[in-house]
């Protein structure tokens, strides 16, 4: 099929891989979660996607993994690291809809956080994202109403941490490719999680590995996915259609964990949605005004 005569087709073909990518890395890291510690799980995440992009790399060329970025890909991945452990860690405590909700809050903490680090001002339409997003949030995690869970707050730590990798990514998106990006992720994130996960070492059973193996795959095929996506199509489209992950999820653990259909989460992750929206149609409209000027 030609990209050409049908992007929109070929764009949605790719966020089904999407979903299907980061749900079946949810339910590999539940599956985890109760026979590997969560830095266990960083840790052979990393030593499979390093094996996978150096299969890719020595087909392509090695030349690409030279940087002169060295500490900004560090610092990225010390944050994205922190955003990993966020995540897998909530997975095994909270349901999977409320850990897929809460990480609808990084473009909030992106855009705020854009202000001080890269020196970006904030428009009325991003003002607004950032207030539906703390709305929708503040409707997930209830607080006050309920007592928080640890592990809800820890997503939330992880949140913020992605938006300080994403906040890096495009920094090294204009000076490294995207195959040298993924090569230093995996490079510095492994011995981080080797050596944090020495402390309560326990050896995998033969029966967890296809969840392991699973858990790198789905890692790398994810961000691989929405990437091809969002270069067919505006990520007006694509970012509706990304989140379709939370009702799936929440019926995947409903279907396979019997857990409860929480209302609230949906309607807290749509006001954020909506926030998102709104923000992102604003920057296309300011865009295609600044080219045709």
């Amino acid at each position: 099929m030609d990209n050409n005569r049908n992007p929109a087709a070929i764009a949605a073909l790719w966020m089904v891989g999407t979903l299907a990518s980061f749900m079946l890395m949810a339910i590999a890291g539940r599956e985890l979660a109760g026979e590997l510690s969560t830095f266990q799980i960083l840790f052979f995440r990393s030593v499979i996607g390093l094996l996978i992009i150096g299969y890719l790399l020595h087909l392509k060329g090695w030349h690409q993994i030279r940087t002169g970025a060295t500490k900004t890909h560090i610092l990225r991945n010390i944050a994205h690291f922190g955003g990993q452990f966020g995540w897998f860690y909530g997975l095994a405590f909270i349901p999977l809809a409320e850990v897929f909700a809460i990480e609808f809050t990084v473009p909030v903490w992106t855009a705020i956080l854009a202000v001080f680090i890269l020196g970006e001002r904030l428009s009325g339409p991003r003002l607004i994202a950032i207030g539906l997003g703390i709305t929708g949030m503040l409707i997930i995690l209830r607080p006050g109403m309920e007592v928080m869970e640890p592990a809800a707050l820890a997503v939330l730590a992880g949140a913020i941490c992605y938006s300080i990798a994403y906040i890096k990514t495009k920094r090294l998106a204009h000076i490294d490719s995207p195959l040298c990006i993924l090569f230093y992720m995996t490079v510095v994130q492994l011995p981080i999680g080797l050596i944090a996960a020495l402390y309560d070492w326990q050896s995998p059973a033969l029966a967890v590995w296809p969840w392991i193996l699973l858990v790198g795959v789905t890692a790398l095929t994810a961000h691989y996915c929405i990437t091809r996506a969002m270069q067919l199509m505006d990520a007006t489209v694509v970012v509706p259609m990304d989140f379709l992950r939370l009702p799936l999820i929440a019926g995947v653990g409903y279907l396979l964990y019997s857990e409860p259909l929480d209302w609230a989460i949906l309607c807290g992750a749509l006001i954020m949605l909506i926030g998102n929206f709104i923000s992102i149609r604003a920057e296309k409209r300011k865009l295609a005004k600044a080219l045709s000027e």
